[in-house]
This record gives structure tokens, C-alpha cells and sequence, in this order.
């Protein structure tokens, strides 16, 4: 009854708060959509060429996801300060803010490209000790490195500008990515139109350009179409120290917790490589699969975040409470549709790729685990990547991303998967346990109210 009374209560009481939803989780949801199809492309283009060289991009792409996340937590650091700027109603905070985090990308980028143009090969062999994956995920990594500094800029635009509600920008940025993405793969993966065959290596430049043509898109909007937060070059010549002091006391937990979070995935890439390439391969092609099922949730958890950042800079708690718990069911909603659909999916998706029957069988056990567990990951990503973090509650979910995936998940992944020699389906399971504890914390968080905290009222 409970439950029926607050969607009853939003739908009659809080009707723009179903406008909104609607407004920022499409155009994200078709962007996830988008996205999608990029990986997918990349994953089928460079699975017919074989385990291989699926592998080598796969493991290489671990490295960049590194980049991408580290990305994604000072981008989220930020968008905790910016949504709440916005529901205050302060423009120039928001420009600031923004240029911290573009200087921090920027270093941050330097280096990753020092590590992949130079050091290619250490990196790989972080993740597996085949050499023929290592020589050519060396390719990849030399090639795709010239695309970080692109691609932070990108990234970190894209989640502050959303805070603000400009969500239209990234989709159309996206629908560009894909389109170049995938004709510049079929020319420089296959050797098409004269150009020369590349392989994997041409999923790299591929992506390279693509990125490229995405930051124009975007550095163009910024400084010449955008009226909201109209952000200056002259801003990067200046630091304003109290939100620069904000941002290091409430920003950087999320940079750290994402920090650790990457770097636990690439741990857990690392098993997976050396338990063995057809591991790996299986693993690229359930995630893309997860990717497909839980769109719909990256567009519902990236509205949540804006509406509960911009209600709590409003300082609107009670009606922040009320959202949290509607996005909460949503989550767990969103996850047993995906749960289901993963299982009924499984047999269908493998057969998309030129694979070996082992392959197969493993993607086929990782898909069932994933599965199951689907409903804590959808429950786990709403509340730490939506809710709690636009709440403020940055702390706590440092605490909860880091903890379980680096005492529980880790040891036993590794402990399952190269000591044991388990199943795979019980080695999947074991390192995304932490995705079904902190689904479990994080509620019990919510549900206690404490993680409401207006971060940026110091600065009034």
C-alpha cells in the first residue's frame, strides 16, 4: 500500500516530477542506446577475426575503461556540486567547478598516454600473459592513446552539462560517434576503400577519430551556442580555493571510490585473462550484452541524479526522500526485466560471434550467473552512480564501492578462478558479489535518511 501511495502521490501531487524523469532519462537512454551499437560493432567487427585478437582488444579496452572511469569520478565529483549550484540557481559556480576538472583531466590524460604510447606492452602483460594478445593489444594501446585528452574533455562536459539539464547535446554527440565509428571501422579493421588492414589496431584509430569529431562537437557548443552555464577560456586562468575546497572535501571521495572501483575491474580483467582467452572473450561478449539490457537504467539512474542534486540544492529534502524511494523500486524493477531478459537472450547472443564452442559454453554460464544477480547490480548502480551520490553522501559511498570489491569479490574471484578452477558460472558470481552487498548496504542507507547533504551550502 505504501508503495502504491507514493507513485499515486507523484503522479497526482508531483506530476513534473514525471516530466523530468522523461525529459533527461530518454535522451540518455537513447544515447546508452547508442552507444550500445558502438560496442557492439566493435565487438562483432573484431570477433570475426577470432579469439585473439577479441581478447587483445577486449584486455587493452580494460586499460582505456581505467581512463574512462577515473574520468566518470571527477566528472561525478563534480555534477554533486554543479547539480546543486544549478537548483541554487548559481552559474558562475558552476563554470569553476568545471574548470578544475578540466585541468585535472588534462593531467590525468598526459599521463595514460605516456603509459600506453610508451609502455604498451608492460600494460599489457598486466593483463595476460599470452603473447599473441600482448602483441597486439600493444597496437591497440599505442593508437587509441592519442584519444584520451579528447575524451576526458568530452566525458567530463557531458556530466556537468547534464546537471543542468542539456542532456540533447551528448546524444547527438554519440549519434556522430557511431556513425563515424563504424564506417571508419569497416574501412581500417577489414582494409577497405584502399586503406590498409589493421585488425584490431583499426578499432583504435577508429575510435581515435571518432573522438576527435565528438570533442569538436561539443567545444563548439560550449563556447559559442551555450547559454546556461557559458563557460570562457578565461575561466581555466583562474581558481576560485573555496570550490576548489568543496570539491577536494565532497568531489574527490568519488574520484577515489571510482578510482579503486577501475581499478578492481582491471584486477578482475586480469584473472580473467590468465584463467584464459576464451574467458575473456566470453566476458566481452556478456558485457556487451549487460550493456543492452540495462540502458534504460543508465537513463533512469543519470535523471535520478539530476533531479535529486537539483532538489537538494533547492533544499527540497523532503521531496528528495520521496524521489530517492520511487527511483529505489524503479531500480529493482529494471533489474528483474534485465535479469529475465539476459537469461532468454543468452543463446540468441553468442551466436553473433565467430567464436570457438568453449567460448560459447563459458558466455553462456556467465550469462546465466549475470542473470541472477542482475537485480543487486541495477539496485547497486541507481543508488551509488544516482541517488546517494547526488545527495551528497559521497563519503559513504566511497566506503561501499571500495570495501566489498577489495575483500570480498577480489580474493574470492581469484581464489575461484586460478586456484580452484571452478566453473565459470561460480567464478562470475564471485566477483560481482559485491554488486549484491552493496545493493543490500546502500538501501539500508536510504531507508535510514542520513544521506541527504547539501554540499555547496558553505559557499552561500
Amino acid at each position: 500500500m505504501k508503495i502504491k501511495k507514493l507513485f499515486t502521490d507523484l503522479f497526482t501531487k508531483d506530476p513534473h516530477f514525471y516530466n523530468r524523469l522523461i525529459a533527461i532519462a530518454i535522451p540518455i537512454t537513447l544515447q546508452g542506446l547508442i552507444s550500445f551499437g558502438i560496442n557492439m560493432v566493435d565487438t562483432v567487427m573484431i570477433g570475426s577475426l577470432g579469439e585473439t585478437s577479441l581478447s587483445a582488444a577486449s584486455l587493452a579496452n580494460q586499460f582505456c575503461f581505467l581512463f574512462m572511469i577515473l574520468n566518470f569520478g571527477l566528472a561525478g565529483g563534480a555534477s554533486v556540486l554543479t547539480g546543486q549550484f544549478w537548483g541554487k540557481g548559481d552559474k558562475e559556480s558552476i563554470a569553476k567547478t568545471l574548470a578544475i576538472v578540466y585541468r585535472i583531466t588534462v593531467c590525468m590524460a598526459i599521463i595514460f598516454f605516456i603509459a600506453a604510447q610508451f609502455f604498451p606492452k608492460d600494460v599489457m602483460r598486466l593483463y595476460t600473459t599470452d603473447q599473441g594478445v600482448i602483441d597486439q593489444g600493444s597496437k591497440f594501446l599505442r593508437i587509441i592513446a592519442f584519444s584520451f585528452i579528447f575524451q576526458g574533455i568530452s566525458t567530463v562536459s557531458a556530466i556537468v552539462l547534464r546537471t543542468v539539464g542539456i542532456v540533447k547535446l551528448t546524444l547527438i554527440t554519440t549519434l556522430i560517434t557511431f556513425l563515424n565509428n563504424l564506417f571508419m571501422n569497416w574501412i581500417f579493421v577489414f582494409g577497405n576503400l584502399g586503406a590498409p588492414r589493421m585488425e584490431a589496431a583499426g578499432s583504435a584509430f577508429a575510435t581515435t577519430i571518432s573522438r576527435v569529431f565528438e570533442f569538436i562537437v561539443i567545444a563548439l557548443f560550449m563556447f559559442f551556442i551555450d547559454t546556461k552555464i557559458k563557460f570562457k577560456l578565461r575561466d581555466l586562468l583562474k581558481i576560485d580555493r573555496k570550490i576548489l575546497k568543496d570539491y577536494l572535501k565532497n568531489g574527490l571521495p568519488v574520484l577515489i571510490s571510482d578510482f579503486f572501483l577501475a581499478v578492481g575491474m582491471n584486477v578482475t580483467a586480469a584473472i580473467m585473462g590468465r584463467i584464459g582467452s576464451d574467458f575473456v572473450a566470453a566476458n566481452a561478449i556478456m558485457g556487451v550484452v549487460w550493456q543492452l539490457t540495462t540502458i534504460f537504467l543508465m537513463g533512469v539512474a543519470g535523471a535520478s541524479s539530476v533531479i535529486i542534486s537539483n532538489t537538494v540544492g533547492e533544499k527540497r529534502y523532503e521531496d528528495a526522500e520521496k524521489y530517492s524511494l520511487a527511483f529505489l523500486i524503479m531500480g529493482a524493477v529494471i533489474g528483474l526485466l534485465a535479469g529475465v531478459v539476459i537469461f532468454l537472450l543468452k543463446g540468441v547472443a553468442v551466436d553473433f560471434y565467430n567464436v570457438s564452442a568453449t567460448t560459447k559454453g563459458i558466455a553462456h554460464e556467465l550469462m546465466a550467473a549475470l542473470s541472477i544477480i542482475a537485480v543487486f547490480s541495477s539496485v547497486s548502480m541507481m543508488l551509488t552512480k544516482g541517488v546517494l551520490r547526488a545527495g551528497g553522501d559521497t563519503k559513504f559511498l566511497m566506503l561501499a564501492d571500495v570495501l566489498f570489491l577489495w575483500t570480498v569479490s577480489i580474493p574470492l574471484g581469484f581464489i575461484a578462478g586460478l586456484y580452484l578452477h571452478l566453473p565459470a558460472f561460480l567464478v562470475i558470481l564471485c566477483l560481482r558479489i559485491d554488486d549484491v552487498i552493496k545493493a543490500i548496504w546502500c538501501t539500508k542507507r536510504l531507508l535510514g535518511g542520513k544521506w541527504i547533504k547539501n554540499v555547496t551550502i558553505n559557499l552561500e
